[in-house]
């Protein structure tokens, strides 16, 4: 099954169209199936007095410790989602992004979105997730910050509001920009499937492409990752985003693992047979052998090429006589 890559641009358009759309490019050229931004308003989504995360502050760096002035200049409007989606389209690649309020997820059904998005920081919300349980979508579940028990009590949530847990995927997720390898514990990646029964993918919040690699490796259906047009640029998410070039090479190793992890068969390959003459070995003459002389562990060895007798059958031919002269170096026969 093809891993559903998704390109997070999220607020790393800084409220700029046309940077916006750059963005819907860079994701199509990379050949993710999903660029995703984010949906929300800043007067529902916080009060005026929240404060800034230590990696908003740390990114940002205006002395401004306010989460409300930074939200509201990252706000897309309606036109915004609009031509969003036809640039998109356009490009070839589709259009998704994350409501983090009642209101907002109603404009993203509004829009058409097929698929919605729980974002970690709405994990135990509850009037959220029945609204979005109930909405008849599949679902991705990040579960960054969250315990075991409360993604339990959130997958129980959206199923009681209509969405059963066949059209749910949870994330695992490391809340931290960038988050440190030491704290990534992919593995729990699998306890979730196990303990919900529920397919599973990743959201990586990493430097670099290579835990996203191990967990498709390690059976993520979906990989969510940050990119920017410049790690430089002045934002909360832009330090740890992937530059476009990064994308690409992460989307393409994820196509290279799928390929390479195979359906779980032992088999050899096509391309195995026919190296099997060159690298296996067969039974030889060690020396000169006369016709009626029989075979011995002086007078056989084992070389290359492996055309003539398996070296698996050294027991049953020791003992008996030749059946003609070998010369030494000669393939064995019976």
């Amino acid at each position: 099954m093809s891993t559903l890559v998704i390109a997070e641009a999220g607020v790393n358009h800084n409220g700029d169209l046309a940077m916006a759309r750059r963005l819907v490019d860079v994701a199509a050229e990379a050949g993710a199936d999903f660029v995703k931004f984010q949906t929300f308003s800043a007067d529902r989504l916080v009060t005026s007095a929240a404060r800034k995360a230590a990696y908003q502050s740390r990114n940002i760096g205006d002395g401004d410790d306010s989460q409300h002035a930074m939200l509201r200049g990252l706000e897309l409007t309606l036109d915004m989602h609009d031509m969003l989606i036809e640039h998109a389209a356009k490009a070839g690649v589709r259009f998704l992004s994350t409501g983090f309020d009642i209101e907002s997820v109603d404009l993203l059904l509004s829009l058409g979105i097929a698929l919605l998005k729980v974002p970690s920081g709405e994990i135990t919300n509850l009037p959220y997730l029945r609204h979005i349980g109930a909405a008849g979508r599949d679902v991705i579940l990040s579960t960054g910050m969250a315990t075991l028990d409360e993604v339990g009590a959130a997958i129980e949530v959206l199923e009681k509001a209509g969405a059963p847990r066949s059209r749910v995927t949870v994330l695992h997720c490391t809340t931290e920009y960038p988050a440190p390898f030491a704290d990534v514990n992919l593995r729990a990646m699998h306890t979730l499937r196990d303990t919900f029964g529920v397919k599973v993918g990743y959201s990586d919040h990493t430097v670099g492409i290579e835990v996203s690699l191990a967990a498709v490796a390690l059976g993520a259906t979906v990989i969510e990752k940050h990119f920017t047009l410049d790690r430089t640029l002045p934002g909360p998410d832009h330090a740890a985003s992937l530059e476009p070039q990064e994308l690409k090479a992460m989307v393409a190793g994820i196509r290279n693992i799928e390929r390479a992890l195979g359906d779980g068969v032992k088999r050899p390959s096509a391309a195995e047979i026919a190296n099997r003459a060159a690298a296996r070995k067969s039974l030889v003459a060690a020396r000169d052998i006369r016709k009626g002389e029989a075979f011995t562990a002086e007078n056989v060895t084992v070389k290359r090429p492996g055309t003539g007798l398996s070296p698996m059958q050294w027991d049953s031919l020791l003992g008996r006589p030749a059946s003609r002269d070998f010369r030494a170096d000669e393939l064995l026969e019976p």
